[in-house]
């Protein structure tokens, strides 16, 4: 007799279950449900537990489902995750892609806030994207404990279908090395956006990563692009940034992990961030170059406000566009930190508008007043003014409104 396990249980679970699968040499499926929502619920609960089981080949077992809230796709992946413990079936139980999921992301999109969720745990899962995070990351690597890596991946692919984003970048952090590899199975092919590739410190790495991401993509013929966010963790990654910035084209920014990198160079990390000033201003440097956006490490402290803003304040001044959230009630203190200042907008507001001016009459050379305005520097504003348009802080035609006063 065959058995497997996956789910949580217990007083203070939400939002999922705990399946207990054995498989019988006959005698039907026999499903027992443990839920107090049994009467309302129950017949469904059954029915998409039937429903995967069948999917999956399963005729004869004995099912324990005790249930604290799941909805479908979570109860489908736990069985799913239970009899692929002792069943080596290839057949899979993919929920239909919900319509309010099926919109796509670009290179250029802004990421000043990315979420991260842990890869197990639904309930974080199914109103993350209210708060409006630029991007959501369902973590399979350090959020997740070892035993739950195996399931965490059915959890996660299912979400990436079913759970609403609610227009955030959908991104999934792979594990390392080889089992980074076999994540992409459950990933590549079920709808993400951008993966985070953890601790790179070899180009070659994201070269060989890209190649399978390719291969599912052909398999399945997937032909939207999947991005990818190599962080940046050790020395050595400080060191070789520019070539793991520039090891494929399907790289659209390039993190650094400041917990990792300070202990991989034996110092303790300070609120300051003095002791990796130089790696943080290494990365920028290669991310620039490589034309791509460099993205700061997270702020631990979820209760320091006021830390978190200087903290922002900092990593703008220093180029970052964007940097890792581990709490929702850090991404409006990041979004405001990261978005232009009043007298910032002003001046891109009247750079852009003499360039505008100068193209109009066919000028050569933008002035302002007695200065004359380098492209590069009305390319910078003209990207502060862009990001101002999506962030709500001005019209999209504000050069009306402007020409107006």
């Amino acid at each position: 007799m065959s058995e497997g396990y996956a789910g949580n249980k217990g007083p203070k679970i939400k939002s999922d279950c705990h399946v207990t699968l054995k498989q019988q040499p006959s005698g039907g499926i026999n499903i027992q449900l443990k839920s107090k929502v049994e009467k309302l619920y129950g017949d469904q609960i059954k029915k998409v537990a039937t429903a995967t089981l069948n999917k999956l080949g399963i005729e004869h077992c004995e099912v324990l489902i005790e249930d604290s809230g799941a909805l479908d796709w979570v109860i489908a992946a736990r069985i799913e995750a239970a009899v692929k413990q002792f069943s080596d079936t290839s057949e899979t139980y993919i929920p239909d892609l919900k319509p309010y999921n099926q919109y796509e992301t670009s290179k250029e999109r802004d990421r000043l806030s990315r979420l991260y969720l842990p890869g197990n745990n639904p309930k974080m899962m199914l109103n993350a994207g209210i708060h409006k995070p630029h991007g959501i990351i369902l973590d399979l690597e350090d959020a997740v404990a070892p035993a739950k890596k195996h399931e965490a991946r059915f959890v996660v692919r299912n979400a990436l279908c079913s759970a609403n984003f609610y227009g955030a970048e959908r991104m999934v952090r792979i594990n390392q090395g080889e089992m980074g590899i076999e994540d992409l199975q459950y990933i590549v092919p079920h709808n993400v956006h951008l993966i985070l590739i953890p601790k790179v410190e070899d180009p070659e790495y994201i070269c060989r990563l890209d190649k399978e991401v390719q291969r599912l993509e052909a398999r399945h013929q997937i032909e939207k692009p999947v991005f990818y966010m190599p962080i940046i963790e050790s020395a050595l990654g400080v060191e070789k940034a520019y070539e793991i910035a520039t090891a494929c084209r399907n790289i659209v920014a390039l993190a650094i992990g400041l917990e990792d990198y300070t202990a991989d160079i034996g110092v303790k990390r300070t609120s300051t961030a003095e002791e990796s000033l130089y790696a943080r201003m290494r990365l920028v440097n290669a991310a620039k170059a490589a034309g791509i956006q460099p993205i700061d490490s997270v702020f631990s402290d979820v209760g320091d406000m006021e830390g978190l803003f200087e903290n922002v304040r900092k990593s703008k001044q220093l180029g970052f566009e964007g940097m890792g959230c581990i709490h929702p009630r850090q991404i409006k203190v990041i979004h405001d930190g990261f978005a232009p200042e009043a007298k910032e907008l002003e001046k891109s507001m009247k750079i852009v508008d003499a360039a505008i001016k100068a193209e109009e009459q066919g000028l050569g050379v933008v002035s302002l007043g007695t200065k004359m305005i380098d492209p590069p520097v009305v390319k910078r504003h003209k990207k502060q003014i862009d990001r101002a348009v999506r962030m709500g802080l001005i019209d999209k035609n504000w050069q009306e409104t402007y020409n107006q006063e």
